[in-house]
């Protein structure tokens, strides 16, 4: 019996595309792999990491927060080949299924060998699964709709969202509980089933989904065309503000987690994992999305008009804010003083606020900015943004050490150069963003030159 024919196109349908409930479920399980592994990866480089002998041999945090930095660029700088597999060659169903593969396999690696050659070998065959799928994900759910219902498209973006850190909230509670009683194979070994798990759900979803064509060689020439190159150029622009955003949001993940170290961890009759308050930023974001959409957005622009790119500002500002509380940590360490989580709460708040108005506005705002045979490219290039920060605070860490293992900017300074930065950019992005002029582009039945409009509300 032959098989049946997959969709090249979105359904004609006012109602929710079919597909995007298995894109959902995959995304959840997928970053429930992700944020479970990235939690505990500076505590497993500084407390479990081994030698080939079998003797522990951790990193110095400074080490490890600058190679954590490092994973995170290459895992975002990855979705740039990515996108071209994708886009020319294979489309976003079967690449974003056997990278998942790759995934798998690095998730494996990591839960097996815990020396510097497994951690190498385990983060890069994740840099290359994890990176590979990222521009296809966000992408293939675009795709899925068409002009009768691209009036929901802004709900499955924040249902995309949602899934992801619903996935991570879960996963940042258990797994530092599986690597502080049992170790690292068990800490890395569940996330590579739930991780097994995300690409039978994504299978189980192939026929629901409209599979996009890819182009071949067309998408190299829309991509080097004069259009193609002003989109991504005007965009770059864009996303280089965004990559400050990334830049401070990662290092919850990072220096956050080694600040937790220091701090009292007993708050709320618990005595909480230091990797584990990252759980915070998950739940705040699955409050913030209704929150943000339905109160605190129509209550600015009653008397400031909100577009993607005055959310953006405002997100830096509200991001640069949570490092200033980051630094008042700080000084109270640097006094003798062991104050406790809890103090961290009111930073996540604010990080957590600055990444609903950046990251999904941005999500977003990438998508509806591409033309058609670029949608993943464009994610790609959003995706480089996380890739360019991180690399940013990896290169901070190298050209702070010095010679003997101290560093020159370190406790309250450090911080405090991060929110300033973020802070101050934002006055350079006010002209870039009243610059931008903006266009939207759709999937849908008929040509692009007939449903591409101008997008006002865009600056």
């Amino acid at each position: 019996m032959p098989s049946q024919p997959y969709l090249t196109a979105p359904l004609k349908t006012d109602k929710m595309p079919p597909g995007i409930p298995y894109i959902i479920g995959n995304e959840a399980a997928e970053r429930f792999n992700f944020y479970g592994m990235r939690a505990i990866l500076v505590v497993f480089m500084t407390k479990y990491l081994m030698d080939r002998s079998g003797a522990f041999a951790p990193m110095s945090e400074n080490d490890a927060n600058k190679w954590y930095h490092l994973f995170l660029f290459a895992n975002y700088f990855v979705p740039m080949l990515g996108s071209i597999v994708s886009d020319a060659f294979w489309g976003k169903y079967k690449t974003i299924f056997w990278l998942s593969l790759v995934y798998c396999a690095g998730s494996v690696v990591l839960a097996l060998d815990h020396t510097r050659l497994g951690l190498t070998l385990g983060l890069t065959l994740i840099a290359i699964g994890s990176g590979g799928i990222k521009p296809c994900v966000s992408s293939h759910v675009g795709d899925q709709f068409g002009a009768d219902n691209q009036n929901l498209l802004s709900r499955a973006f924040g249902w995309f969202y949602f899934s992801v850190n619903f996935g991570s909230f879960f996963s940042i509670l258990l797994i530092p509980v599986l690597l502080d009683r049992y170790g690292p194979m068990p800490a890395f070994g569940v996330p590579a089933l739930l991780m097994l798990l995300a690409a039978f759900v994504f299978w189980k979803g192939r026929y629901k989904f409209a599979h996009i064509p890819p182009t071949g060689n067309a998408f190299l020439r829309n991509t080097f065309s004069r259009e193609g190159l002003t989109t991504l150029g005007r965009l770059a622009v864009i996303f280089l503000f965004v990559a400050i955003f990334w830049s401070l949001w990662d290092q919850s993940g990072g220096e956050w987690v080694t600040q937790a170290e220091k701090m009292d961890l007993r708050f709320a009759g618990i005595t909480w994992l230091s990797s584990q308050i990252q759980a915070l930023n998950a739940i705040m974001i699955l409050s913030f999305i209704p929150l943000f959409q339905y109160v605190i957005y129509p209550v600015i622009s009653r008397v400031f008009p909100l577009t993607p790119l005055r959310k953006i500002g405002l997100g830096l500002i509200v991001t640069g804010l949570s490092f200033f509380i980051s630094a008042w940590i700080e000084n109270q360490l640097a006094a003798g003083l062991k104050p406790s989580i809890g103090w961290q709460i009111p930073a996540y708040a604010l990080l957590s606020a600055g990444e609903v108005m950046v990251a999904i506005t941005g999500l977003e705002f990438a998508y509806t900015q591409a033309p058609k045979p670029m949608k993943a490219m464009v994610q790609a290039l959003f995706l480089l943004s996380i890739s360019a920060g991180n690399l940013f605070t990896a290169l901070v860490h190298v050209f702070i050490e010095n010679d003997d293992g101290s560093v020159k900017l370190h406790g309250a300074a450090y911080y405090n150069f991060f929110a300033w930065l973020a802070i101050g950019c934002v006055a350079v992005f006010i002209f870039v963003a009243k610059a931008y002029k903006g266009r939207s582009y759709l999937q849908g039945d008929m040509p692009e030159t007939e449903i591409e409009a101008e997008n006002a509300a865009a600056t």
